[in-house]
């Protein structure tokens, strides 16, 4: 079996990489990059499971370490999921927690020799996750928040999805389809009816999730599909390319024009899916 083989056959959600295989790995590059996924542990309908926002960022983060020569970690599986406290088997830690993790996690890091991080985010209830980038940037480290909306949206037209990110909120056509392509065997028969549009959600973070479902699905599940799932990861990969770029050229020194290249060269392609302003919740 390959290095690679090996890598796609990680046990579960564990990466199976020795330290040889990371310092191989390591050797060939200027720049380390370590790719970290964060989920979540909440509820995603009665079809879905409560580890779909880690089994998502797993996903994607396992698509980028296929095509990239990057460190892939374990993910983060609990997080800030207060919005869902309604339902029960949802955990949650404090957003100060999960800044001080990923601040820790980054840190050593660099003690070792990777100089970069890039957090793949699987739920958009993780906003600090966009204050833990900036404030890094700005101290000098070399740190990024993936995917951007702007992936997500390259990655819908090209897999087909119909549903808008606005209405796509939370179990719904996006991480259904990954599922059923990464995980078919975690998706429960229910989502082919469960569909439930609710795209005026301006009380969530006061009201949380329960104010504007009762199943807990916003979005429309019964149009996932494995194709699409796999298009949608594929795609988010080929975006990558554009961090990958950014990361290993020297983030705090590229000019408004590299960055903007950068920013540009890999896209050939609301809270669950989502960076920064994620896609569901």
């Amino acid at each position: 079996m390959s290095g690679s083989e090996i890598r796609s056959a990680a046990y579960g959600l564990v990466p199976a990489d020795t330290c040889e295989d990371v310092r191989t790995r390591g050797a060939g590059v200027s720049t380390q990059v370590a790719v970290l996924p964060v989920g979540s542990f909440e509820q995603h309908g009665p079809y879905l499971p409560l580890a779909t926002d880690t089994l998502v960022a797993c996903a994607i983060a396992r698509e980028i370490a296929g095509a990239y020569p990057v460190h892939l970690l374990p993910p983060v599986t609990i997080a800030c999921s207060h919005e869902h406290a309604a339902w029960p088997g949802t955990v949650s830690i404090s957003s100060v927690t999960l800044h001080a993790v990923v601040r820790d996690i980054a840190a050593s890091l660099r003690r070792s020799g990777v100089e970069a991080l890039v957090l793949v985010n699987g739920h958009g209830g993780n906003y600090v996750l966009g204050n833990v980038v900036q404030e890094s940037s700005a101290a000098g480290e070399r740190m990024a928040l993936f995917p951007a909306p702007e992936d997500w949206e390259a990655a819908l037209e090209r897999s087909g999805v119909s549903t808008s990110l606005l209405t796509d909120m939370h179990a719904g056509e996006i991480e259904t389809s990954i599922l059923l392509h990464a995980h078919p065997e975690l998706v429960r028969p229910g989502y082919e009816s469960a569909d439930f549009v609710a795209d005026d959600r301006r009380h969530l973070l006061t009201l949380g999730m329960s104010a504007y479902t009762d199943s807990g699905v916003i979005g429309r599940p019964s149009l996932g599909s494995a194709e699409k799932g796999k298009e949608l990861l594929a795609s988010l990969a080929d975006s990558f390319g554009a961090y990958f770029s950014l990361l290993t050229t020297g983030a705090g020194t590229a000019s408004g024009t590299e960055i903007r290249t950068a920013a540009t060269g890999g896209s050939d392609a609301g809270d669950d899916c989502g960076a920064g302003a994620a896609t569901s919740s």
